[in-house]
């Protein structure tokens, strides 16, 4: 057998993702979940703004599983 040498000129570079830690995206529901009662809880004297206030929480955190889902959907399908 002949020996091989090794050549780092012929190997193709690999792209790396660095890893920064954990993807933020995926942290947000722990900010607005505990959020969620506390409106309902801090703001019990001013029905109209703790309604107006849990609405546009509640539908920012099912937009927010909406652009979660599309992507991991939209990366698996590629």
């Amino acid at each position: 057998m002949a020996p091989t040498s090794f050549d780092p000129a012929n190997i193709e570079p690999v792209a790396r993702r660095k890893n920064n830690g954990p993807p933020l995206k995926f942290l947000f529901p722990l900010i607005y979940a505990p959020v969620l009662p506390l409106i309902r809880l801090g703001l019990r004297h001013k029905p109209v703004l703790r309604d107006r206030l849990f609405t546009a929480v509640l539908a920012g955190a099912f937009l927010h599983g909406g652009y979660l889902v599309s992507d991991l959907y939209d990366a698996e399908s590629k």
